[in-house]
């Protein structure tokens, strides 16, 4: 009896349309678009449009209303070999422009390196987006590996999370940008309020934080208009936490409560002096995409962070409301695969997901 109540809450069940399942009495999971190719991103055009971004260097766009999809060439020299970690990562629409970060080949290209975590930028075209970087981390690394990257757009600045390409203590190298948030505006060009030109004459103009690894999640909180981070540790010490001007997270001083993936020892989970992260993953759930969530769909969410991963496969809610006692839930888990992006519908709350090689989406049953 008590396997069969686990399962029944656990498990999604198959309803009459096989595209349809339920979760328990409250929730349900559609699939929107099958047989996706390691899709990484997504972001809304319009109430309708939907464009994906999919790490093996393919950008398409998808039309829910019709279910049609289509592919919009693109001029970017990404690395499309499988067995890196880069490709086509975040993209974001925004005013007509198209921004995307991805992992850019750098002079002679093999598989390790030389390359970099770029942001590029371009009008909006359903035939063609002609690409313009408007930021390179430097230096480029010869690394398949930890390119991040996420972004979000606030007061016509972009924030992105860039990540150490496993490099470790150069995320404490702040005339490097890889292991770092940076801050540009729309052009490329750079806030003249950046920490470099107040009190950190030593960082690269672009750089607003340092000491992270991989960050693959990044959101605006449209309640306290802050932007929110979720990063891969090691062999745990995954976390989510703040973006703090001029603030350093520690890696690889510090190892967040993980440790090497040989199980050596990194660091204290947190020292004086470094940013406090506002929740641990120990064993790690390899976090991915986050959204704050404000929205009709999910009353019960509002103000609450949202938190998907890969390795769990789960969607988290979290309330950091009360800093001393936040409280963690899982949505659901083991029920669509590894969970790479999430976004909400911009007028209805409706939440979409990538996992796997399906778009998804979450609703009210």
């Amino acid at each position: 009896m008590r396997l069969f109540i686990s399962l029944s809450i656990l498990i999604i069940f198959l309803t009459l349309n096989k595209n349809v399942f339920s979760l328990s009495n409250d929730y349900k999971l559609s699939i929107l678009k099958k047989d996706l190719n390691s899709p990484w991103s997504i972001s809304f055009i319009n109430e309708n449009e939907i464009i994906i971004s999919e790490k093996t260097g393919q950008i398409k766009l998808y039309n829910q209303d019709s279910g049609i999809i289509n592919e919009i060439n693109h001029n970017l020299n990404v690395i499309e070999d499988f067995n890196s970690q880069g490709g086509l990562l975040e993209i974001l629409y925004h005013n007509g422009y198209i921004y995307i970060s991805y992992a850019e080949k750098r002079g002679k290209f093999k598989l390790y390196g030389p390359s970099s975590t770029s942001i590029a930028k371009a009008k909006f075209d359903k035939s063609f987006l002609n690409f313009k970087n408007i930021f390179r981390a430097e230096p480029p690394i010869r690394s398949p590996y930890h390119f991040g990257s996420r972004m979000v757009i606030m007061n016509n600045q972009l924030y992105a999370s860039i990540g150490e390409r496993g490099k470790g203590m150069i995320a404490q190298e702040s005339d490097k940008h890889p292991g770092s948030i940076i801050r540009i505006n729309l052009d490329g060009s750079i806030p003249i309020d950046n920490p470099k030109f107040i009190d950190k004459p030593d960082w690269l103009p672009e750089i607003y934080q340092i000491g992270v690894r991989n960050p693959q999640g990044m959101s605006i909180s449209p309640f306290d208009n802050k932007v929110y981070i979720s990063n891969h540790g090691a062999r745990g010490g995954d976390w989510f936490g703040e973006v703090k001007k001029g603030e350093n997270y520690g890696w690889k001083i510090l190892g967040w409560g993980g440790t090497e993936y040989s199980f050596k020892e990194i660091g204290p989970k947190w020292l004086p002096g470094y940013t406090k992260a506002i929740q641990y993953w120990v064993p790690s759930i390899a976090t991915s995409a986050i959204a704050i969530y404000k929205g009709d769909e999910f009353p019960e969410f509002n103000g609450l962070a949202l938190i998907t991963s890969l390795k769990s496969q789960s969607l988290i809610s979290l309330d950091f409301s009360n800093l001393n006692n936040v409280i963690e839930k899982v949505i659901f888990k083991n029920n669509i695969g590894r969970i790479r992006d999430i976004k909400l519908h911009p007028k209805n709350g409706k939440i979409y997901l990538l996992a796997q090689d399906k778009l998804w989406l979450f609703e009210k049953n």
